[in-house]
């Protein structure tokens, strides 16, 4: 029986998106299901919302007015939050877009997933972490605007970013924990899902990237293997280039030896992708230990073991 599409409400939030982004949103949103309800809120009064204007009629999406009562105070992201309520309770759609930069949503974003729906987000890249953290799902708009489109804000993502040292962790993590349950082999869809989960704001797009097959193929210790219609994903075997680098590391600290500890540092910085759990190991010292070209010397300083090499 052929799966259900999921519905979802688009709400944004006027008073920090611009105009600009909308036909890209509505685009990036489709991937996930239909879009039911799509609604904007802001005081349509205003001159500022009249670049607007043109681009909900296009689009047909519902303006909702809220006069700011107050100057200074934001009635929008209170009628925002309590339309979303209305949508929620009325059980017409499956998911929520959020489109803003404010964190004022991040409770809202909370209680839409403690009811089981699901939760995607779409901002500037100065959207707080804390908001980003809220979704199940979060994208940045520089990374949907079309090519003859981008403007500077592209660029500035990388800042706002992960460090793609801190992915490769991430996926060489999962990769070892499905080896330590028996699968040799982890396929690149459970490497998708695992890592938005982790991080909702995960976008190979981010790092320049379209597929995210591309992405880890470009990766020091991943290896792709494409079997049929499936890509699967395993550790590159790199035992011969680690071994090369902690051996000059203890030759170059001479006679007496190199610390654990320096070690371990000195080999990070060397070799960034480098974790023991890409060796079946969950210590430093026992990784370092198995190696038989080394000889550990444990001092009577308590957890002091200097490590050198063997005549």
């Amino acid at each position: 029986m052929e799966e259900k599409e999921k519905r979802y409400a688009l709400l944004i939030d006027s008073d920090n998106i611009s105009a600009k982004y909308v036909k890209n949103i509505i685009d990036e949103l489709t991937k996930y299901g239909t879009v039911t309800i799509k609604r904007i809120y802001g005081d349509w009064t205003r001159a500022e919302t009249t670049s607007w204007k043109e681009v909900l009629l296009k689009h047909s999406i519902q303006p909702m007015q809220q006069f700011a009562y107050t100057k200074g105070k934001n009635a929008t992201d209170s009628f925002m939050i309590i339309d979303a309520m209305d949508i929620l309770y009325g059980n017409h759609v499956d998911g929520f877009c959020i489109v803003t930069s404010d964190s004022d949503f991040t409770r809202l974003a909370q209680r839409l997933r403690e009811s089981g729906k699901t939760v995607v987000g779409m901002g500037e890249t100065k959207t707080p972490e804390a908001f980003i953290s809220a979704c199940d799902k979060f994208t940045y708009l520089g990374n949907i605007r079309d090519e003859d489109e981008l403007t500077q804000e592209t660029g500035e993502a990388s800042l706002h970013v992960r460090k793609q040292s801190e992915i490769e962790q991430a996926i060489l993590t999962i990769i070892t924990e499905n080896e330590d349950n028996g699968k040799n082999e982890t396929n690149i869809g459970e490497i998708g899902s695992r890592l938005v989960k982790m991080y909702p704001d995960f976008d190979v797009r981010n790092y320049g990237y379209s597929k995210l097959s591309t992405f880890c193929q470009d990766l020091h210790n991943i290896k792709l293997i494409k079997r049929n219609s499936s890509c699967l994903v395993t550790i590159e075997n790199k035992n011969a280039d680690i071994n090369e680098a902690i051996r000059a590391l203890v030759s170059e600290a001479g006679r007496g030896g190199i610390e654990l500890g320096a070690l371990g540092r000195k080999l990070k910085q060397r070799v960034p992708s480098f974790t023991v759990k890409s060796y079946g190991f969950s210590q430093f010292n026992k990784f370092i230990k198995s190696l038989d070209y080394l000889q550990i010397d444990e001092q009577e300083e308590k957890n002091h073991i200097v490590v050198k090499l063997k005549k």
